[in-house]
């Protein structure tokens, strides 16, 4: 297993040797025990995993990151899949603009690339959903670039190392140029990982081990014996609620009515049951007489869902069983093959309040 020379800052040195003894095993990370027999880092694995990631745990991410490279084993793979196979297997991961980045990327890197990604981080940021940090990501950690990688753990190690007292968002360049300043030219991606592992481990939100960090002894927060304050952020703005209504129609022989959503906006390219013209910005109708169609429909209670910027809170309404109306706009679909639809999470509360069985393999 490869060490750092000596002239690299001993800070990264510690880190690295701390890395090499306590890393994470997880299903997308090459690990030091694997590099060391030769093996190299997947960069359509590395990609994949950091899209998933992106305001997501690592718990949740697994089950989706194997079941997608189950599907589409290879970026040629994913490019070639159907749009909506792709949100279908995406769904109730979130964020859903990201999974259709995702695909468009995929096109751009096997069509545009031919099925490779570009190495640096200047490569990488021309391609669709991928930003400066996922850049240098893919860019540490699938082809050793020297790349400054910051995420949310990163952030809190930074900010409590040197006692950063500026709040977020606005002292992120700052402590981008303390992890610039710190990144190794040898294994700078071992090292990202490294700073990841040590804040999702160790330097966590609350209750930190200090006795067991690789930073304890130049820790200025440690110092100061309040590790938690950092890092500080910036008072929350209240998050808006808006209004809307859902409207579940279940024909008499188990079908149920759906809606494919715009492209661009909010869940875009998702399936739901129609709703009324709800935005982050602004409610929806809330009553029976926005329904897509006339019919004895019947409140079956709200459900509440929490978006990034505001919270949705959406009056359901039930109609059933009845006979397949004509002229209405969507699509009907069996109640038992809901699970392989592209349907996000707010669109499976508003059809379980109404159905309470309509998602068996679901737990809560």
């Amino acid at each position: 297993m490869a060490t750092l020379k000596s002239s690299t800052n001993p800070t990264a040195r510690a880190l690295i040797a701390w890395y090499d003894r306590h890393h994470r095993e997880l299903p997308w990370r090459t690990t030091p025990t694997m590099a060391a027999k030769g093996l190299r880092p997947d960069p359509y694995h590395v990609w994949l995993s950091e899209v998933m990631l992106q305001q997501t745990t690592v718990q949740a991410v697994k089950a989706y990151f194997a079941k997608f490279l189950s599907r589409w084993p290879t970026v040629d793979d994913l490019a070639a899949a159907p749009n909506e196979d792709v949100m279908a297997a995406w769904a109730g991961l979130g964020y859903y603009a990201r999974a259709r980045n995702l695909k468009k990327c995929a096109e751009v890197v096997s069509g545009t690339h031919g099925g490779v990604f570009p190495d640096t981080e200047e490569g990488l940021r021309t391609l669709p959903g991928i930003g400066d940090y996922t850049a240098a990501a893919i860019a540490a950690i699938a082809f050793d670039r020297q790349a400054a990688v910051m995420d949310g753990n990163v952030e809190r190690v930074i900010s409590r190392l040197h006692a950063i007292d500026a709040p977020l968002p606005g002292s992120k360049p700052e402590m981008k140029r303390h992890v610039a300043a710190m990144t190794p030219a040898e294994r700078p991606g071992d090292f990202a990982q490294a700073m990841m592992d040590l804040g999702a481990t160790i330097c966590t939100p609350k209750r930190p081990a200090c006795a067991l960090c690789p930073f304890r002894g130049e820790c200025l927060a440690l110092e100061g014996d309040d590790p938690e304050r950092f890092p500080v952020k910036a008072a929350k703005k209240e998050k808006p609620v808006r209004q809307g209504a859902a409207f579940v129609a279940v024909s008499g022989d188990g079908l149920i009515l759906l809606r494919r959503r715009p492209e661009q906006g909010l869940l875009g390219g998702m399936t739901e049951v129609p709703t009324t013209g709800w935005t982050a910005r602004v409610d929806g109708e809330t009553g029976v007489t926005a329904a897509p169609f006339p019919a004895e429909w019947q409140p079956a209670g709200i459900v509440t869902h929490v978006f990034t910027h505001f919270e949705l809170r959406l009056s359901v309404y039930r109609a059933g069983p009845l006979s397949l109306p004509s002229g209405v706009h969507g699509f009907w679909e069996p109640v038992t093959k809901l699970d392989g639809l592209a349907l996000p999470t707010v669109m499976k509360k508003a059809i379980v309040q109404a159905i309470p069985n309509a998602f068996p393999t679901n737990k809560g």
